[in-house]
């Protein structure tokens, strides 16, 4: 099948469906009819797209925690720890590295490992060897809304099965679940396959079933300028409205600097409401979130609340309608739920603090059409290069580095793009590689570096890339040289 932006049939839909369902036995149990009518049975309370929208109307910002471990007794406490102690309005399940690379057996041998030592050797919740049953247990026990977090290039057989099991929302997407994580994957395959899991959805929605979408917006998590996260976006969710999806958050990963942040938020909002209404996708809800601060965090725990909190202050200030929260052992592995809970009360905290205050400065207004202009450049060359059509554009994107996402592991990513901080820690090109932007953008981001440069009195070079990566872990959000 050729690629393109096009709705899928039914034909190729149930075509590539007798095949998706027998990559492990619980896939027998993934019947569409079945989770319609398991949804419908649920409290409107653990509908996640429900939830998002009387958020977004209330301009009020959800907490949402990562958390998933192998057995289905121990995720379930860790869970209801997190709602009852910790405060979230929202879940996750976070799923296993083995099933995000779809090695069944192999998960299947960390459930059987994690039985006999009496701890999770896993990294993460394997869905699909717990199948449609143990999801639909970890829905029951709860009284939240739960969502699928996992960073897997073919999801189809764990949307199936996740949406059997009553999860009502799903993290990812082609582009966004392969080029920050997969060294080969080959991204026509990975779009293919996200616009089944889209078509999914779209067939839920449907049948009356609202199921949340979320592209994973940090992409490699680490100094990604906004325009290249938004264009990621508004991409993915371009390719999903026309796959019939109706609900979908758009994400951004904090960068440090607060006018920034606060106009990427909200920027990536009205962005994606423009494309797809420009589109035709006039009947689509789009809702924002912040993720927390992705890159290296400080060791100590005191230190480390504080870097949660100024994420959360981006929060409450730009009016994101969920953030996923860090914890204060972001940097020494994986949480104990009590550190999980600090982390989401310490940003409930400063949410409600916050949450009636705005900024609104003639910088964030700069920074605001500044963002706003860099995204229409990509991603209008997408369009341009795919002859109107968003998929085909996208792959030729990459190829061209027209889209390049910095630090990337991915063969089919440029790699040229680099980002640095200018004087006052906001993210700038220090090489902008094959991006498509205007002289004038082009100007001001060597402009902004030259500014830097010359306030630490050295020139400007990788360095700087370098530095400012260390940065945050080291208590500093720009990666001065040191004066020693």
């Amino acid at each position: 099948m050729e690629l393109q932006n096009k709705r899928l049939t039914d034909d190729e839909f149930f075509a590539q469906r007798d095949e998706v369902l027998t990559q492990w036995p619980t896939g027998k149990d993934a019947d569409m009819a079945a989770g319609i009518a398991y949804h419908k049975s649920l409290a409107d309370s653990k509908c996640f797209s429900k939830k998002l929208l009387a958020a977004k109307a209330q301009r009020t910002t959800l907490v949402q925690p990562r958390a998933g471990v192998a057995l289905i007794p121990q995720h379930i406490e860790l869970l209801t720890y997190l709602q009852d102690k910790g405060g979230a309005d929202l879940l996750p399940t976070t799923i296993d590295s083995y099933t995000r690379l779809n090695r069944f057996e192999k998960a299947q041998q960390g459930i059987e490992e994690s039985v006999r030592t009496g701890k999770s050797m896993l990294n993460g919740f394997p869905a699909v060897n717990h199948g449609v049953s143990g999801c639909r247990q970890i829905v029951d026990s709860l009284d939240t809304p739960v969502q699928i977090r996992h960073g897997t290039p073919d999801a189809r057989l764990l949307s199936e099965i996740a949406y059997t099991g009553g999860f009502s929302s799903n993290e990812g997407g082609g582009i966004s679940y392969n080029i920050p994580y997969a060294k080969n994957a080959d991204l026509v395959t990975t779009i293919r396959h996200w616009q089944y899991v889209d078509r999914l959805t779209g067939m839920y929605e449907e049948a009356g079933v609202s199921i949340n979408r979320e592209p994973f917006g940090p992409l490699t998590g680490t100094l990604v300028p906004p325009s290249i996260s938004h264009a990621v976006a508004i991409i993915e969710s371009l390719l999903a409205a026309e796959q019939g999806v109706k609900n979908i958050t758009v994400g951004y990963g904090q960068c440090g600097n607060l006018i920034q942040d606060v106009a990427a938020i909200q920027t990536l909002q009205t962005l994606t409401d423009e494309y797809l209404r420009q589109y035709g996708y006039n009947d689509v809800d789009v809702t924002t979130v912040l993720h927390q601060w992705m890159g290296g965090f400080p060791q100590d725990e005191a230190r480390a609340f504080a870097v949660i909190s100024w994420g959360s202050t981006v929060a409450a200030l730009s009016h994101a309608t969920k953030v996923i929260v860090k914890t204060p052992h972001e940097a020494m592995g994986i949480p104990t739920m009590e550190a999980n809970a600090q982390g989401l009360r310490c940003t409930k905290q400063i949410i409600s603090m916050l949450g009636d205050q705005t900024v609104n400065t003639d910088s964030l207004c700069d920074e605001k059409d500044i963002i706003s202009r860099e995204t229409r450049c990509i991603v209008d060359k997408c369009f341009e290069l795919g002859d109107g059509d968003l998929a085909v554009g996208t792959v030729r994107a990459f190829q061209a580095g027209v889209l390049d996402i910095p630090f990337s592991p991915s063969r089919s990513n440029a790699g040229k793009l680099l980002p640095a901080r200018d004087n006052e820690g906001a993210i700038r090109m220090f090489a902008l590689g094959n991006l498509p932007f205007t002289k004038e953008l082009a100007e001001f981001h060597q402009e902004k570096i030259a500014e830097r440069a010359a306030a630490e009195k050295r020139e400007a070079s990788f360095q700087m890339v370098i530095d400012d990566v260390y940065a945050i872990s080291k208590g500093r959000l720009v990666g001065r040289p040191s004066r020693d």
